[in-house]
């Protein structure tokens, strides 16, 4: 007998306001994030960022660690506390939004380090960064990310650099691996890191994006980094091959959100092979929500429980008045 091809998560994910509360505690509250190489960041030039209505500053110390990469601070605004960050050893910086919510570094993203050890992220100059508001919920971009099924229809110019005939993803323990070609797994690094961060590493470029929820299921902030070898009009080439790629997806997420959001698409089948990526990230999704929503209930049965009790007490403990004691101890002891 066939095995059951894995479906999507239905239209309800990507458009209900509740269910886009609950991700951000299930999932984004208790996930790390890539904030970019190490030398983005310098001395008296703090860099903010926001993720699921968190927001925190990262500031360059003057002093270095061991290998000597920039020690960086990383705090939440509205708390002024510390957050974990961990750096990794060829220099990219990741860090939490809540102090205690997530797992350590290595926990979340197991095997994660060794693979970023074959790059020096550090090799690469900043060259620059756009932010601009997408009209789509954060998993619609995710999930055109995590395949290539749409690349030779939508990405002509990238198809010819890595022909999709030949692309495949491999999933990890919160993360996936990309390759445009098995058979040369050291052509460029691609990487989805959980639940919305990529790495794409490839020549002399280097690019991460960020798709950030708002208050609106169908609104994200797309932020994107870029980082070369080359600079003046070689880094412009490189530059406007990237962005196109990335208007290119803009404007298929922003068609699929529409179909989506009307009813056109509600749930479908996933091609176990070509839409593994997607399979992995939408279950991880699915079973991290379901998660805090089984420890939700958990502690509303408990805060009820704690309710009643404290109202029986005040029954048991009632004064005795004329009338009304006999019943009030039957219904006392009824209930205990």
């Amino acid at each position: 007998m066939a095995p059951t091809p894995p479906r999507t998560l239905p239209a309800s994910w990507y458009t209900s306001t509740p269910l886009h509360q609950l991700e951000r505690r299930a999932v984004f509250f208790k996930s790390w994030y890539l904030l970019g190489p190490i030398i983005k960041f310098t001395p008296g030039s703090p860099v903010f960022y926001e993720f699921a209505g968190i927001n925190l500053t990262v500031t360059a110390t003057s002093s270095t660690t061991p290998n000597r990469q920039p020690k960086v601070e990383v705090v939440e605004d509205a708390t002024g506390s510390p957050l974990p960050h961990h750096t990794t050893r060829t220099g990219l910086l990741f860090t939490t939004i809540s102090p205690t919510a997530a797992p350590d570094f290595h926990t979340f993203f197991p095997g994660l380090e060794e693979t970023l050890s074959a790059v020096d992220f550090t090799a690469r100059p900043y060259r620059r960064s756009i932010a601009y508001e997408g009209h789509f919920n954060w998993k619609t971009m995710v999930d055109g990310y995590q395949e290539c099924l749409h690349c030779q229809y939508t990405h002509p110019a990238f198809s010819v650099l890595y022909p999709p005939t030949f692309y495949a993803v491999k999933n990890h323990r919160n993360w996936s691996q990309h390759f445009a070609d098995p058979e040369k797994p050291d052509d460029g690094l691609f990487l989805y890191l959980l639940p919305n961060c990529t790495l794409n590493v490839y020549g002399g470029g280097m690019s991460l994006f960020r798709v950030c929820p708002t208050e609106d299921p169908g609104t994200t902030r797309m932020e994107f980094d870029y980082f070369n070898v080359d600079e003046g009009e070689k880094f412009e080439e490189y530059y406007r091959f990237v962005r196109q790629v990335a208007l290119e997806d803009y404007a298929l997420c922003e068609t699929a959100q529409y179909n989506l959001e009307r009813g056109i698409y509600a749930e479908g089948v996933l091609n176990p092979v070509k839409e593994n990526g997607v399979a992995y990230y939408q279950q991880r999704v699915l079973e991290m929500v379901l998660e805090q929503h089984q420890q939700d209930r958990q502690q509303a049965r408990a805060r009820e429980a704690k309710v009643a009790a404290a109202a029986i007490s005040a029954i048991k403990h009632e004064p005795a008045s004329h009338g009304n004691s006999i019943p009030n101890r039957t219904f006392v002891e009824a209930s205990a």
